[in-house]
């Protein structure tokens, strides 16, 4: 099923050019408390109709059209002999109101910035975000993107089977690791493809300021939802070092090591999810979530005293150097 985001509706998928272009958020406006840059959204984005072309990846036999892409009751499953059968509410969903899990999560789990990678996280955790998705317990601080509200409306709708099924499934797969990090001043000109950025091409560049700008290397192959897309991962200077004494220290008193609950190498105990290697937009929206009280729940219980004194600048590092680990 879906831990963050059902996401991306009607996301086109013919490369960079079809995004909408957005004025970036100047590093001088950058906000000291909510972070709009983790939140991405257009909720005009205008997606190009489909020309009917079927679409390839690297690597893969396989071809779909945009309107096959965009079907959030199908996955392109670019790569089949990567992962186990997909359960029929991974692949198809049930009409009308649940859609296939892997139309937004990806064939493999693998997710994307907008929303969460659920491979290898423990079947009871998905299964009791769900619930917390279905009771109210899990909301989101940042504007109602797509991917939050289509998320609660999943949940909501989805059996007790299905849930079983999409996490049985998805706890079965093995994390990827997809995400480079690179720590750095300047940082290529952005645009919104409504829930996520991609690069501009020829559009120069500008100071990172205060904040992470995480886009995939080839749009085109992300929004075909291609497992194996990479991705990169801008990050202030500096920042991945003051992470990892965040994460291995708890800064002085500021946080706590994250190592008490999410395992010596961040990849989890028990019920409690792995975080190494995940997408640094995402974890910075549950850190900001957490802190707002926004998740509540039993996650929400065992967070609220360990993000309660994070700054904005501290959730970027903590999310700057736990992404990049490897999952």
């Amino acid at each position: 099923m879906a831990l963050a985001a059902m996401a991306v509706m009607g996301m086109a998928a013919s490369g960079v050019s079809i995004a909408q272009s957005q004025p970036p958020i100047p590093p001088s406006a950058a906000p000291t408390s909510f972070p709009a840059w983790a939140y991405p959204w257009a909720p005009d984005f205008k997606a190009a109709p489909d020309d009917g072309v079927p679409r390839h990846v690297p690597d893969s036999t396989a071809s779909f059209t945009i309107t096959q892409e965009r079907n959030l009751f199908f996955v392109p499953d670019w790569h089949p002999d990567d992962h186990p059968p997909m359960p029929d509410v991974v692949a198809h969903g049930r009409m009308p109101d649940v859609r296939a899990c892997g139309s937004c999560h990806r064939a493999e789990g693998t997710g994307g910035p907008e929303n969460a990678s659920l491979a290898g996280l423990p079947a009871a955790y998905i299964i009791q975000q769900i619930a917390d998705y279905k009771s109210g317990a899990r909301k989101f601080a940042g504007p109602q993107r797509s991917p939050s509200v289509v998320m609660t409306a999943i949940a909501k709708a989805s059996n007790d089977e299905e849930i079983k099924a999409a996490a049985a499934y998805f706890s079965s797969l093995k994390p990827k690791s997809n995400i480079t990090v690179v720590q750095t001043d300047i940082v290529p000109v952005t645009q919104l493809a409504r829930v996520f950025y991609t690069l501009v091409k020829d559009g120069g560049t500008e100071p990172i300021g205060q904040r992470i700008v995480e886009v995939p290397e080839d749009a085109a192959q992300f929004e075909h939802r291609d497992t194996r897309s990479q991705f990169i991962a801008y990050v202030p200077k500096g920042s991945i070092e003051r992470g990892e004494n965040l994460v291995t220290t708890g800064g002085a008193g500021v946080t706590t090591p994250c190592a008490i609950c999410h395992g010596p190498d961040l990849k989890g105990v028990a019920t409690i999810p792995g975080i190494a290697g995940r997408s640094p937009s995402y974890l910075v929206r549950q850190l900001y979530d957490f802190q707002q009280h926004a998740r509540a729940g039993s996650a929400g219980a065992l967070m609220a005293p360990v993000v309660e004194k994070l700054s904005h600048d501290d959730m970027i590092s903590l999310a700057a150097y736990v992404s990049s680990l490897r999952p």
